[in-house]
């Protein structure tokens, strides 16, 4: 889910929220993130795990990205803290 925070966050301008469905699963994407910026030479301001890879989050100055476990990411309901956030829907073809 992409939520734009233009109109109500000074910090970033849109949210980009996913999750996996194990701990390995939600490792394996973050890595994933991190390694295609390197190649690309996207830079990170900065970046935040824990352990137990339940919530991972990367920061790209005006995007952030969360990488949730599944149970973690409804439990925190960060759709519902940002529900004035308008949706972003991507086109078809980037899908």
């Amino acid at each position: 889910m992409i939520l734009d925070l233009r109109n109500l966050s000074g910090f970033c301008d849109y949210f980009i929220i996913c999750s996996g469905e194990s701990q390995r699963q939600v490792r394996a994407i973050y890595e994933e993130v991190l390694e295609s910026c390197k190649k690309e030479k996207i830079e990170i301001h900065h970046k935040e795990e824990d352990n137990e890879s339940q919530w991972l989050l990367i920061d790209f100055f005006e995007v952030v990205l969360h990488i949730f476990l599944e149970e973690k990411r409804k439990f925190y309901n960060i759709e519902h803290l940002w529900r004035e956030a308008k949706k972003v829907r991507l086109p078809k073809n980037l899908l």
